[in-house]
């Protein structure tokens, strides 16, 4: 074998380590970009001699990933992160998007930091239910639209999401202005990795953890988990289907974001590949880091 072919196995084989160094949270990604970490590892080029070299190890989630993905007619994304924990893993074409009722949960813990004595009825029925009609009580009584706006952004840079602009104002009349809030899964997973450690947010967690039957999708099949979905049609009557959560694990806890949007643009072809996810990311738990907030 030549000295350069030996160096290109070499450095192949490297970089297959390195896939599973991500996916344990044992390696720093690039957390700006939600793509730099997907089903193959992009960092293999960093040879000039490497250009365009990719791996993905099997059996692991990546590769599972990869092959739900080939058979995905749409864009699909996902993102994980340990509670407390600063190192994150993404996969996937889909970065960034409406927000739609995911919002309700930064929106529902700034009413209640307003107001403790919220009514128990609105903020359960704007996260168990998803209720809209609720989530505009909740946004109104946080004072004028721009005080709302202002309100759930700084539970959101509480958080850790430094990026996520809340509108002030509808930019489409039949939907609320905080639903189409353009919130990335990078900043999305950042932000369901410190929930459990911000202050007052046990009720809206409790919340998470009662979704209805019908909307039981996805996170929704782990045992205990706190999660909010989030679905709605753009301009083309297309649906985006997304979810973010907490699973819990013997170790720890893991906060995970994911999206789908069909080529169909039908909701219920989003929310089986969802469901297909989910049932990757279970059997692949091993593989991936969990955490608790730090004392």
């Amino acid at each position: 074998m030549s000295t350069d072919r030996f160096r290109k196995v070499r450095n192949a084989l490297g970089c297959a380590a390195l896939v599973v160094l991500l996916i344990s949270g044992c390696g720093a990604g690039r957390a700006d970009d939600p793509a730099s970490i997907g089903p193959v590892v992009t960092e293999a080029g960093t040879r000039s001699d490497q250009e365009g070299l990719s791996i993905t190890v099997p059996g692991t989630l990546a590769a599972s990933f990869a092959e739900l993905k080939a058979g995905v007619r749409g864009r699909i994304g996902m993102a994980i992160m340990p509670v407390g924990g600063d190192q994150m893993v993404s996969f996937g074409d889909w970065t960034t998007g409406p927000a739609w009722s995911t919002m309700k949960v930064p929106l529902t813990i700034a009413a209640l930091r307003r107001n403790p004595a919220t009514s128990a009825y609105t903020t359960s029925s704007a996260i168990t239910a998803s209720d809209n009609a609720a989530a505009e009580v909740l946004w109104q009584s946080l004072g004028s639209a721009q005080e709302a706006a202002a309100a759930v952004q700084a539970v959101l840079r509480e958080g850790g999401d430094a990026k996520t602009t809340v509108p002030a104002t509808r930019s489409r009349p039949d939907q609320s202005s905080f639903g189409q809030a353009n919130w990335s899964l990078a900043d999305q997973v950042r932000f369901a990795a410190r929930l459990p450690c911000l202050p007052q947010s046990e009720r809206v967690l409790g919340l998470m953890e009662q979704i209805i039957s019908s909307q039981r999708w996805g996170l929704g099949e782990f045992s205990g988990a706190e999660f909010k979905g989030g679905w709605g049609p753009d301009l083309a009557g297309n649906y985006l289907v997304r979810q973010f959560g907490i699973i819990t694990t013997p170790s720890g806890q893991i906060a995970i974001a994911f999206a789908v949007q069909p080529d169909s643009g039908a909701f219920n072809d989003g929310m089986n590949v969802l469901d297909k996810l989910t049932v990757a990311v279970s059997q692949h738990l091993d593989e991936l880091s969990s955490g608790s907030c730090k004392a």
